[in-house]
């Protein structure tokens, strides 16, 4: 058992990312894909989720490639996966015609929120023996965490 103090977060939050990279996050993977259509790949709901989070009016694969933290062109190419698998449609921007815009299609959305129903899933089983307001509380510092850190 590990002591637990406000000073212990940064390396309690170490220890579960290499918990998650290594071990528990191929094994979520692995069962969440149990089942699915062969489009619903990893790569192709980064591209969705990236296009999704995007605040912007007209989202670019540029914009892509900033929520993803990778190169333009390895986004590109994602993004031209995901057009393939019919989950994006790219059209020429209405405000630039030499800007192609990317937009979701209900394949993508319906994907999406299968994602987020099998990650609150995957929450509730880490935390569903704590308290209520413990989970709530938890679920919300986790939300500010992710959103002062990413946007």
């Amino acid at each position: 058992m590990h002591a637990s103090s406000p000073l212990d977060g940064g390396p309690a939050l170490f220890r579960l990312v290499r918990h998650w990279a290594r071990q528990w996050a191929p094994d979520v993977v692995e069962r969440f894909a149990a089942g699915a259509p062969p489009a619903w790949t990893v790569p192709n709901l980064f591209v969705i989720q990236a296009i999704a989070g995007t605040a912007a009016e007209e989202v670019t694969v540029a914009d892509v490639a900033h929520q993803l933290g990778i190169d333009r062109s390895v986004a590109s190419r994602m993004v031209g996966e995901a057009v393939r698998d019919g989950f994006v449609v790219r059209a020429t921007s209405t405000r630039d015609a030499r800007r192609a815009v990317l937009t979701l299609t209900d394949a993508a959305r319906e994907f999406l929120e299968a994602s987020r129903a099998h990650q609150r899933q995957a929450f509730e089983a880490l935390v569903g023996d704590w308290a209520e307001e413990d989970r709530e509380r938890f679920a919300g510092y986790l939300s500010r965490l992710a959103d002062e850190v990413l946007g």
